[in-house]
């Protein structure tokens, strides 16, 4: 893909932001910024990974869990799934907002009070008395979620070289599906001996340990410069972005990966706990385990894209995720498995390449342009989970599957395109010369 204009013209360039022309002025020894092997590149990486792990854990706390919050609260799959919808809903409306005031306050400290206040809402959730309220506060915690990935992403592009920059959201991105799978875990074997609410106060625990660490252990940003941002130059900015085909493909890319996901992991514990498959609570959330796979591929983004390049990468990704929804039609659990590993995986390189490529096609707005794929990644988790079951409630478990092949073959359009156009500005230069 082409780079393509951020919007520079209508953003003004922040004091100390680093920019293509100062990144190429300036030589290695004089660059201070983090590399893999320094002792503060370790802190770094295990302090997002600890966030990582609170927010994917917290995000999705209720979705192994909807069967026992169905049969716990009398709703149905399409009712209780709207506790990860508006969860991811609510963080989808206000990651924009937080990353503007990680313009002013800082990404370190916008990470840490989201953090912090996630994971008190955390504790009270297991309290909720029935859905409207369970669903409340599953809103707001998202939206307080919010400023961890609002943040992050521009965290890195701040404080990692480039050279080392799609191996550390590599990281970040293995410590999300660590959280999502413990969170998973933990609640689907505390609710089979405890019930469902035990399931969720374990996870609330796991995060403010979590919140705790990364506190700790996260170092002091050395190249951010806060900035006032107003209303006005805020909305210049998200327009500047989205003018910007290449960032527009690239959002829109991880909205579909996403739909995918969240429509199969809000609805598979259904699956495998009907028949023919029949399993306890407890051995559904270690379904989740599969969730390793997702951190060995993500990690493993940037060697992908070294190798094929961005567009093979995430071929590849739509290719394996697509194989594994056709697996999972199967009634052989060995096969739904399998393909469960497959999806995962698919979903996560994806993941990795669409979310590190806007960090480094965004040379202004970095926290903006990184919201507004964080927006676009939550909403198409809100949509395919509640797509998804609703699919699900209709025509069983093939309807989700039709849902996340559309969505792949149009990552795979969208992908195609950005190929055909690339070739042909390509032939047009080789035509100049």
């Amino acid at each position: 893909m082409p780079p393509a204009d951020t919007g520079a013209s209508v953003v003004v360039q922040r004091p100390g932001a680093f920019t293509a022309s100062s990144l190429q002025s300036s030589s290695d020894s004089d660059d201070t910024r983090l590399l893999p092997g320094g002792s503060g590149y370790r802190r770094m990486s295990f302090a997002l990974f600890a966030a990582g792990v609170a927010t994917f854990a917290l995000l999705y706390s209720t979705q192994a869990l909807l069967p026992a919050i169905s049969a716990g609260l009398g709703v149905a799959a399409d009712e209780a799934s709207w506790t990860v919808s508006a969860a991811t809903g609510g963080l989808a409306l206000a990651v924009v907002p937080l990353s503007a005031l990680s313009e002013r306050y800082g990404r370190r400290q916008t990470m840490t009070v989201s953090l912090c206040v996630a994971a008190f809402i955390a504790l009270l959730v297991p309290f909720a008395p029935d859905l409207g309220w369970l669903t409340a506060l599953r809103a707001v915690q998202g939206a307080a979620l919010a400023g961890v990935p609002a943040s992050a992403m521009a965290y890195l592009a701040e404080e990692v070289r480039p050279k080392a920059l799609v191996g550390a959201i590599g990281l970040f991105v293995a410590g999300n599906s660590i959280g999502g799978m413990t969170g998973r875990i933990l609640a689907g074997w505390v609710a089979q001996a405890w019930g469902w609410r035990a399931g969720l106060a374990a996870v609330g625990v796991l995060a403010v340990v979590c919140a705790a660490a990364f506190r700790l252990l996260i170092p002091k940003a050395r190249h951010f410069s806060p900035t006032a941002v107003s209303p006005r130059t805020l909305a210049r900015t998200v327009a500047g972005h989205l003018s910007d085909p290449l960032l527009r493909r690239l959002y829109a890319i991880g909205a579909l990966f996403m739909t995918v996901f969240g429509a199969v992991y809000t609805v598979v514990g259904y699956r495998l706990a009907d028949e023919p498959f029949s399993l306890p609570q407890g051995v559904v959330g270690s379904v989740f385990l599969i969730y390793l796979v997702g951190t060995a591929s993500s990690a493993a983004a940037g060697k992908l894209v070294a190798r094929m390049g961005r567009r093979g990468a995430l071929y590849l990704a739509v290719g394996t995720t697509g194989t594994g929804l056709l697996l999972t039609v199967s009634s052989s659990l060995a096969a739904v498995l399998s393909g469960l590993v497959l999806i995962t995986a698919g979903f996560f390189a994806g993941h990795a390449v669409a979310s590190s490529s806007v960090s480094r096609t965004a040379k202004t707005g970095r926290a903006q342009a990184s919201a507004l794929y964080q927006t676009a990644y939550y909403v198409g988790s809100s949509v395919g989970g509640a797509l998804g079951a609703l699919a699900f409630r209709g025509f069983g478990w093939d309807g989700t599957v039709v849902l996340g092949l559309a969505a792949m073959v149009a990552a795979a359009s969208i992908t195609l395109y950005a190929t055909r156009r690339a070739m042909a500005e390509q032939r047009l230069v080789v035509g100049r010369r």
